[in-house]
């Protein structure tokens, strides 16, 4: 089992607590993990980018080669198209469709989503609407994580414990909010997965 995932944003959105549970769900589970430090301005606003490496045997380099990554895992549309040179030919691109405009010349919406729409194998959602809806606009992050589980080859119950776990000094409606909000988005990506998968 190997998983080279890279995981895209902006500052303020989370992509540490990402990071944080799937790290912790991995070693949990007996796997390896290597991480790169997060690239980036991860001041509020700056693009933030990270290498997680996840396997059953010891892994040597914290970096992703390009054309390796087996997922790319984003909470900002337009951060997760700058990183595509980096997924292979079979990798998954997961990532949300609410845009954090913080340039001036922010690409037209139409474009960005066109260009995650030709990607053989994504998942595409407006996290932040989901968050919305399940009253915890801030969990966006976690509804992202939510549709990337099936494809992280760790397990569903594996990611719930982590969350329990990083999440335990903020209180029981702080982890069920952010545990609900993996439910969303893990629900979503089952729907929109292929019968075959």
């Amino acid at each position: 089992m190997k998983k080279d995932i890279i995981l895209a944003g902006v500052g303020g959105q989370g992509i540490l607590s990402i990071a944080a549970t799937i790290g912790t769900a991995a070693l949990n589970a007996g796997l390896y993990l290597k991480q790169a430090e997060v690239h980036g301005m991860s001041q509020r606003g700056g693009d933030v980018q990270s290498n997680l490496r996840i396997s059953d045997r010891e892994i040597a380099s914290d970096l992703i080669p390009i054309g390796k990554a087996d997922m790319i895992i984003s909470v900002e549309p337009m951060e997760s198209l700058r990183y595509l040179p980096m997924l292979s030919p079979q990798g998954w691109l997961i990532t949300n469709t609410k845009p954090y405009v913080n340039i001036k010349n922010y690409p037209q919406m139409e474009s960005i989503i066109s260009e995650i729409e030709s990607q053989p194998n994504q998942i595409a959602l407006d996290a932040d609407e989901i968050a919305k809806e399940l009253g915890s606009p801030k969990s966006a992050n976690m509804v992202i994580l939510g549709a990337a589980c099936p494809f992280l080859d760790i397990s569903y119950e594996e990611l719930q414990n982590a969350i329990k776990s990083i999440f335990s000094r903020k209180g029981e409606d702080v982890i069920n909010t952010n545990l609900n909000a993996l439910k969303a988005g893990y629900e979503i990506a089952l729907q929109k997965l292929p019968i075959t998968q």
